[in-house]
């Protein structure tokens, strides 16, 4: 009820003009993962690493987005397909799924081009809860990253699954019965206690209709200090698709211990409005 791989690959980064290399790695119960490593633009100074944890739904390919931008920017990026997506051996599922994210790290403390480098943990979605309790769960992990940060990340499973659930009128009248029925110990809120002294970013879209904004507003009530909440527009995980976050990110991870950059939302304009949109004249021909 919590993973909906894609088998396969559609395609390759590649496509969108980027460098990139297949990584294969073995977690502990020997199950063949399959990664993209993406180095920092030629030409540009790298500035850290970051391991990108992508959403429960496709593979690796449809989560390019979150971070094709980055080794532009001189992060240099690992890309992990979990257990049973994409081109990964074997079936998602709780709690073997950790053992890929400590085959991802395994796979950074030993790689040459990582060597010195800071460390950041990028979680979209459910990729943001597993980092969260990998990390509350692995002390000697935790330590090493320059930052963590979260986007769309559900604090509690249940509490999504019911407001899915609410959102239907076949479902309404069982969303609480059913959302029983969703596992609730590995939930993010629950490990946030165990993240003290790691910088954590969390971006949550008000106009997210997977993963509430109440919900994201929780999380970051929960999490130890420092931490900033950034609030965005936009659909779930579609984040980085706006240049304006993706510099807010930047700009946060040149300096996680200060960062106090934000820009309000007053400044950013409303996305457009069909309604709006068709009472602007027309212009000129």
């Amino acid at each position: 009820m919590l993973f909906y791989p894609e088998p396969g690959l559609p395609f390759t980064p590649e496509k969108a003009h980027l460098q990139y290399r297949d990584i294969t790695l073995t977690a502990a119960d020997g199950t063949h993962l399959h990664a993209w490593w993406l180095p920092a633009k030629e030409g540009v100074a790298v500035k850290g690493t970051v391991l990108h944890l992508h959403g429960n739904g496709g593979n690796l390919a449809w989560h390019l987005g979150g971070s094709w931008w980055l080794p532009e920017q001189g992060y240099q990026v690992l890309l992990l397909d979990y257990r049973g997506y994409g081109l990964s051996e074997g079936e998602p599922s709780l709690p073997a799924i950790y053992q890929d994210i400590d085959a991802a790290f395994s796979w950074i403390d030993k790689a040459p081009e990582t060597q010195g480098k800071p460390l950041v943990v990028l979680g979209q979605s459910i990729g943001g809860a597993l980092a969260v309790h990998y990390l509350a769960e692995h002390s000697q992990q935790r330590q090493r990253l320059k930052a963590l940060v979260l986007d769309g990340t559900p604090a509690s499973y249940r509490d999504v699954a019911r407001y899915t659930l609410g959102t239907s009128w076949l479902t309404w009248t069982l969303q609480t019965p059913l959302s029983w029925l969703i596992p609730d110990g590995d939930s993010a809120i629950n490990g946030m206690a165990q993240l003290q002294g790691t910088p954590l970013l969390l971006f949550q879209s008000m106009d997210d209709t997977q993963v509430p904004m109440g919900n994201g507003i929780a999380l970051y009530k929960a999490a130890p200090l420092p931490r900033v909440l950034q609030l965005t527009r936009g659909a779930h995980v579609q984040t980085f698709a706006d240049p304006t976050w993706r510099q807010v990110m930047l700009r946060y991870l040149d300096d996680p211990q200060h960062f106090n950059g934000l820009r309000r939302l007053g400044e950013i304009p409303n996305y457009p409005d069909p309604i709006s949109q068709s009472n602007k004249p027309e212009t000129p021909q």
